[in-house]
């Protein structure tokens, strides 16, 4: 090698730092692509973790602990991967917590005084579209359009909701929707043309 083909010790430095800038922005671009995604999955994320769980509280901890676990374990894949290990994380988390809400039930319901007479029902409802422009007519009947569906979906078996959801309403593909329900591409075309045929069969004079 010649002198002209050596580096001194300052270029070395400056190629070093120019590669861990590179590196950094890299991190950064990275972490605000995720910010945008969950932003964009929140709210979605929210009214299926409730349509589960009829609580909002409950839901947004969910929400909020799969969104969190995404960021720790998955936020560096690729981003295209993180729909569908969004959703599984999610429905992970709706499972477990109505795990611990039976388990706690059936320990509740063995100590005297569980059921406390006088006391009002806890209120838990769905979520409502949010008022717009005054057509009273019109919006009366778009937000019953929409809380019949919610009520359907609800009462779906819980695969049949997940297919459908994630399928029609977030328009994700077979394949994506396999990988978040974890299950096989044949199991997701199934439940979702079953939880099809129950909706229209619900809804066919509203929808």
């Amino acid at each position: 090698m010649t002198s002209s083909d050596t580096l001194t010790f300052d270029q070395v430095l400056r190629l070093a730092e120019s590669g861990q800038a590179a590196g950094k922005e890299a991190l950064l671009e990275q972490s605000r692509a995720l910010e945008r995604f969950l932003a964009s999955v929140e709210r979605r994320a929210f009214r299926i973790a409730q349509m589960s769980l009829r609580d909002p509280d409950e839901a947004l901890d969910v929400v909020q602990g799969a969104m969190l676990r995404l960021a720790r374990s998955y936020g560096q894949r690729p981003s295209e991967e993180w729909k569908p290990l969004f959703y599984r994380i999610l429905y992970n988390g709706i499972r477990d917590w109505q795990r611990r809400r039976s388990v706690r039930s059936r320990v509740i319901s063995f100590w005297p005084g569980s059921l406390r007479r006088g006391e009002e029902p806890e209120a838990n409802p769905i979520e409502q579209v949010p008022d717009g422009a005054p057509e009273p007519s019109e919006q009366l009947m778009a937000a019953e359009a929409l809380q019949r569906l919610e009520q359907e979906l609800a009462a779906l078996p819980p695969r049949q909701q997940q297919a459908f959801v994630l399928r029609c309403l977030e328009g994700m593909d077979v394949a994506e929707t396999a990988a978040a329900m974890g299950c096989s591409a044949g199991s997701v075309k199934t439940h979702y043309f079953r939880a099809v045929h129950t909706l229209r069969e619900k809804l066919g004079e509203v929808w």
